[in-house]
């Protein structure tokens, strides 16, 4: 094998290049899925207003109809309904205390881009200070609990994983498509042997040897019974049996939700990215099993959409959003956090819902409560925030 191949093959290799020493055992049983909504979903139609005739007025052709018309809005209570999409998922766990949503949620930058604004929030950073780019949350975190038990199962490792903590990465609906056989393997071990890279290269290939060597039977029956590896559903099981035995902070994104053009309502392509999402999510608490009860899972987007329709029928960048908290232990079947009226006079610059439950505060409270960090060890995670207990967890 000739030098330029090797370099191309590491480059193609998952894992290899951010995979660490191994540390110490984590602090805490309690594991967290963190999933990113890349694209900024419209949260106005996933929680639906359903009190507010401004909702209504704004959205005369993609609102979701008020519960018990013809695929009406689920209700939560009295103010807030979910979108029809989630009734034999996200609508069942809420019903059953495993899940809970956060209305205008989001982080305080105002650029409305996509890529500014994931940046902000998966470095977790004071919105004014100075950026460092190479220090993710989701690291800081695995740093705070002295735990290598981190994976992002992503193409290549997110910023939100960037840090001190050598983080594994790799896209579990490519698995068997490594660019590195066995015996390439061998030869790069070699050339790193005796320098100080030797252990990273290593374990990276033990890490990943062991994700294909445990989930390649599982692939070849879903092959057999056709059912596609590019779906939520599938990669959502694979990903709850690596954390529930090997992984207690994992990290995953989903694509495909800048809907400027035939969003749709109550059914159509956003109702079909949220039956899919549901779908995924509900597998990976199933598949949880008993680990589903130390488990808490917060879905988030980098903004929300504009409250009115545009006129293609979609919907434009916005701001204010809606997380989501899922998990077997949580204080659920709550609609959380600072809220107000939905009214045209309530806008944020007359277009957008608000941010009235910062991001970090939130997931400051959360993670303080789920990890049972210290005000220090928080501090670490995220500098000079004052964490909000939404009481739920």
């Amino acid at each position: 094998m000739h030098r330029r191949d090797l370099l191309k093959a590491l480059a193609a290799a998952p894992l290899l290049a951010h995979a660490g020493s191994l540390l110490a055992a984590p602090a805490t049983d309690a594991k967290l899925l963190f999933v990113f909504l890349r694209g900024g979903y419209d949260a106005n139609n996933l929680l639906v207003p359903v009190g507010s005739d401004f909702y209504y007025a704004a959205r005369p052709n993609i609102a979701i109809a008020k519960p018990g018309a013809e695929n009406g809005a689920l209700a939560l209570n009295a103010d807030w309904a979910l979108h029809p999409a989630l009734r034999d998922t996200i609508y069942l766990m809420f019903n059953g205390g495993e899940a809970a949503f956060i209305p205008f949620a989001g982080t305080t930058d105002l650029t409305r881009s996509h890529f500014e604004t994931q940046d902000t929030i998966e470095l977790g950073q004071e919105i004014n200070a100075r950026r460092d780019f190479r220090s993710g949350f989701l690291n800081r975190l695995a740093q705070t609990l002295n735990a290598n038990h981190a994976i992002a199962f992503t193409d290549q490792l997110p910023l939100i994983f960037q840090g001190g903590v050598q983080v594994p990465n790799m896209a579990l609906r490519s698995l068997g498509k490594s660019g590195i056989d066995a015996h390439q393997s061998q030869i790069i071990a070699a050339m790193y042997h005796g320098t100080p890279l030797q252990q990273q290269v290593a374990a990276g290939f033990v890490v990943r040897d062991d994700v294909t060597r445990e989930l390649t039977g599982e692939m070849q029956a879903a092959n057999r019974n056709a059912i596609s590896t590019r779906g939520f559903e599938l990669e959502a099981q694979r990903i709850a049996r690596l954390m529930k035995d090997k992984y207690n902070i994992g990290f995953v994104d989903v694509g495909g939700w800048d809907t400027h053009v035939g969003q749709g309502g109550a059914n159509g392509y956003l109702a079909g990215r949220f039956d899919e999402l549901g779908r995924g999510l509900a597998a990976f608490s199933q598949e949880m099993g008993s680990e589903w009860r130390q488990t808490v899972v917060v879905v988030v987007s980098e903004f929300g959409r504009t409250f009115r329709e545009n006129g293609n029928r979609g919907t434009d960048h916005g701001h204010g959003s809606v997380f989501w908290v899922l998990g077997g232990g949580i204080k659920g079947k709550q609609v959380a956090g600072e809220q107000l009226a939905i009214t045209q006079a309530n806008l944020f610059q007359n277009r957008d819902m608000p941010v009235l439950n910062e991001y970090r505060a939130v997931l400051g409270g959360l993670l303080r409560r789920t990890f049972g960090l210290s005000s220090a060890q928080l501090e670490h995670v995220f500098a000079g925030v004052k964490p909000a207990d939404l009481g739920l967890v």
